[in-house]
């Protein structure tokens, strides 16, 4: 695992608000203008910057898209802080500061299966765009409660037109209104079984070369033990309670690793993972209380 990017200015840039786009009635996609936003060019897919509300407070959020002249951050409304993101509009100022973190890996030419539960398929497309780009082809995987709730269908339904025969879309939801009924992780078992060459008497398929996973972490913990048994390369992206962004603090360290989540991840190897003793089973929260999970 590389480390994450060290060159970043820790001063928030202030931005106006480019453009708002509605998701889903709590699910917003924000899009920026790059400005002074960062003075190393675009970020790399799985980084995160740290997003400054005057007055309010600073999240960490995931990119979900950047080419290197705007970059979008699709947050859910889950908290007071996002309570008072979501009163802003289009032209008001905002905080940004990074990019921070590690990022996702990958060779040109690879099969890629990216599995994203919720709001985690925004910062897939990220990676599925940047992935295309280079001649992978992509398993884009996507689950979600029901057909209202799956994000970033069309955007991924674009890219297959743009990229004919080099992404596929698979959906899965838990009430079966759009495609798998079921869990998403199911759907990433049967790809891996078909790609792995054991699917329909034996007919070998393009194995995949990664899977990487972003969303709930108990789906992130499934995806790594599955890509462990396929002896498939793996990364996850860990979530936790932060507030500097780059290693100062120790908000974010797992337990007993002395991991620090901002600098170290979030995108992680998903089989060193698996040996963190609080990976899939809790956090803690803002004053170090344990969430389980």
């Amino acid at each position: 695992m590389q480390s994450g990017n060290l060159k970043f200015d820790s001063r928030p840039k202030i931005l106006p608000i480019k453009k708002i786009v509605k998701e889903t009635e709590n699910i917003w996609t924000f899009i920026f203008d790059y400005s002074e936003f960062s003075h190393f060019g675009a970020s790399k897919p799985g980084q995160f910057v740290m997003l400054w509300i005057p007055g309010v407070d600073e999240k960490p959020f995931s990119i979900a898209y950047d080419d290197g002249n705007e970059f979008w951050l699709t947050i859910a409304k889950v908290g007071p802080a996002t309570v008072e993101l979501f009163k802003l509009k289009t032209g008001d100022l905002i905080g940004v500061r990074g990019p921070f973190g590690t990022h996702y890996e990958f060779v040109a030419g690879e099969h890629l299966a990216l599995l994203a539960g919720g709001y985690g398929a925004a910062p897939m497309y990220n990676v599925a765009c940047a992935a295309l780009a280079v001649g992978c082809k992509v398993e884009f995987i996507v689950g979600a409660r029901n057909k209202d709730l799956l994000l970033y269908e069309g955007r991924v339904k674009e890219l297959a037109k743009k990229y004919k025969g080099k992404i596929k879309y698979h959906a899965a939801t838990d009430d079966g209104s759009a495609g798998y009924k079921g869990y998403n992780t199911d759907v990433l078992a049967q790809v891996l079984k078909k790609k792995a060459g054991l699917w329909d008497g034996n007919v070998r398929g393009d194995k995949i070369d990664r899977v990487f996973a972003c969303g709930p972490e108990i789906m992130m913990k499934k995806a790594a033990e599955m890509a462990v048994k396929a002896k498939t390369k793996c990364q996850i992206s860990l979530e936790r309670y932060m507030k500097c962004g780059f290693g100062v603090c120790g908000q974010c360290c797992m337990d007993d690793s002395g991991i620090c989540v901002c600098k170290d991840g979030s995108v992680y190897d998903g089989a060193a993972a698996l040996k963190l003793r609080e990976f899939g089973r809790y956090h803690r929260d803002g004053v170090g209380r344990m969430v389980v999970r």
